[in-house]
């Protein structure tokens, strides 16, 4: 008799074949069985009528605090996600000295926009190493399992000190046989790779550049030799090529990947600040790929955009001072008197609403918002001043609405650039970015938006097929970041687990709750059509309910 079996699913396997209807069953934390029918188990589940798909690897993921007080991962849990890998962008808190917390906590807050108060309540720092911080997290239960990146910025300010935070500094050359150990040191503990990022939007909370700024092909070879040394592991690079030159830079990075052999995987997306750069950096890592050189670059399934709402000071009349003096009360913010004074300063600093890519939250959820949908149809249908319009929006009722502006990806709802980027073999999909951004932004749910809106509701174009989709979020990321026992449905592998009602997916609005340590605000979102998500053989979540299972792990790359 099996431990558990899954019974007559329609099976996309996680390797892109056509889908199959037939049984699973799972010994211990191993699939033993796919397809016809198989023998009695201990626990059955009843499959018929939905799609069974390996569990989802989330790739990107910042997690590293949140992880050490919150053991369900959520949002990722709700999205089918079975594993996710943290420490990406080069930020994170390992290595770190004792003297050097607080640095990293203000960081991370800056950077990250994770509240520095819930950090300092919740944070442990019963570690100062990587191979530390590792075994700290693996003391915690968790229904998911973690994979970590080794974090440049901490490593950085670890070996060179206060020489370490200077972006502008250059190790010494002791200092760059410091870190080829550390990092040899980090992948033979269990890291999967490393993470670095030049992109100046990354910020140290009095405006800095952050230590990661300063990367040079010096720095990162040195990084690259001990991940060789330890056996392997990807290299995260990530930059909005601030020096103005993509293709010399890029250049740089193509040949310590050819040179290590290491996989080399790179963030790519379209900012409206910075037009056409996306697309050369992705017909750069396409041609290294034909080329034979392991490079990748991770993608989006959807629009990158900003959620805000009244206590956002994302808004237009968030730095005004009558908005300040007026505190956080919407009826004191609807009164006549302090409306015309807010209205009256935003409009004397030139604020622009751009409504017409403003949304209300509830198409947050939906992929591509269109622009007849945006608050700027709105406020024309009714003859509406924007700002005034926008105002309104923001104080009604409770004051408790929120609003979505995408931005990078998004290309007035047209959503062919990303389907160039998710139909390219040399992409993942990633950019979740769970446990970050608490305040501003919600792309945990990507994994349920690629399902849902390139396999069953994009509303013009091909719909891409299903079994194909479930490869990129399962094998394909799981194959990039060296964790080949998972992201597919075959004897042996790791019995990671999804059963999805199809018909029923959908990802839910965010919403703002006040969950984080010391009473901290973030941006939370559910999913409907996640019949059952098992982890490691065991059935981790019900119709999106923890079931108290917490079979997650560390994961340590071997």
């Amino acid at each position: 008799m099996h431990d558990l079996v899954i019974r007559g699913g329609t099976v996309a396997d996680g390797t892109g074949n056509a889908v199959r209807t037939g049984d699973i069953a799972v010994d211990g934390d191993r699939i033993t069985a796919v397809g016809g029918r198989v023998d009695a188990g201990r626990r059955e589940l009843d499959a018929d009528g939905l799609l069974v798909t390996p569990g989802f690897v989330d790739i990107h993921t910042h997690y590293d605090a949140q992880a050490t007080w919150d053991a369900l991962l959520t949002s990722s849990c709700w999205h089918g996600v079975t594993t996710v890998v943290t420490g990406n962008c080069g930020v994170g808190f390992a290595p770190v000295r004792p003297d050097r917390r607080d640095w990293f906590v203000e960081v991370m807050e800056s950077v990250e926009d994770i509240p520095a108060p819930a950090l300092r309540a919740a944070l442990a720092w019963d570690w100062e190493t990587f191979p530390e911080f590792l075994d700290a997290l693996d003391r915690l239960p968790h229904a998911l399992d973690i994979a970590a990146l080794l974090p440049h910025a901490a490593l950085r300010v670890y070996v060179m000190g206060a020489r370490g935070a200077d972006p502008h500094a250059a190790p010494r050359a002791d200092e760059l046989g410091a870190m080829t150990q550390l990092v040899r040191e980090a992948a033979e503990a269990g890291a999967v790779g490393f993470a670095t990022s030049r992109t100046e939007h990354h910020r140290t909370g009095d405006g800095g550049l952050l230590p990661c700024h300063a990367l040079r092909t010096d720095e990162l070879a040195a990084v690259a030799a001990g991940l060789v040394q330890a056996g392997g592991g990807v290299l995260e690079v990530g930059s909005d090529f601030p020096d103005g030159d993509l293709e010399a830079e890029f250049a740089g990075y193509r040949r310590i990947a050819a040179e290590s052999g290491l996989h080399m995987t790179m963030p790519v997306a379209e900012s409206p600040s910075r037009p056409g750069e996306g697309r050369r950096l992705l017909d750069l890592i396409e041609q290294a790929a034909a080329d034979g050189v392991p490079v990748s670059a991770q993608v989006t399934s959807r629009p990158i955009g900003a959620v805000f709402g009244m206590d956002s000071r994302l808004h237009p009349f968030a730095a005004t001072a009558a908005w300040r003096r007026a505190g956080s009360d919407p009826a004191v913010l609807r009164r006549g008197d302090v409306r015309a004074a807010v209205l009256g300063e935003a409009r004397a600093a030139g604020a622009d609403p751009r409504l017409g890519s403003v949304f209300r939250i509830a198409h947050a959820a939906s992929g591509f918002p269109v622009p007849a949908d945006a608050l700027g149809a709105e406020a024309a249908a009714a003859g509406a001043d924007p700002l005034a319009f926008l105002y309104d929006a923001l104080v009604a009722g409770d004051g408790t609405a929120l609003f979505y502006r995408p931005a990078v990806n998004y290309d007035g709802g047209d959503d062919r650039w990303v389907e160039r980027m998710l139909r390219s073999p040399h992409a993942v999909p990633g950019l979740g970015d769970g446990g970050a951004h608490c305040s501003m932004i919600s792309d945990m749910s990507s994994p349920t938006t690629l399902l849902t809106y390139w396999g069953r509701d994009r509303p013009s174009g091909a719909l891409l097929p299903v079994p194909w989709l479930v490869k990129r979020q399962t094998a394909d990321a799981a194959d990039l970041v060296g964790l080949h026992d998972r992201g597919r449905l075959a004897p042996g592998m790791k019995a990671d687990i999804n059963l999805i009602d199809f018909t029923r997916l959908r990802a839910h609005a965010p919403e703002m709750a006040a969950d984080l340590p010391a009473g901290g605000r973030r941006l939370v979102q559910r999913a409907d059509g996640y019949r059952h998500m098992v982890v490691s053989g065991e059935v981790a979540f019900t119709d999106g309910e923890h079931t108290g299972a917490m079979p997650g792990r560390v994961v340590r790359r071997t």
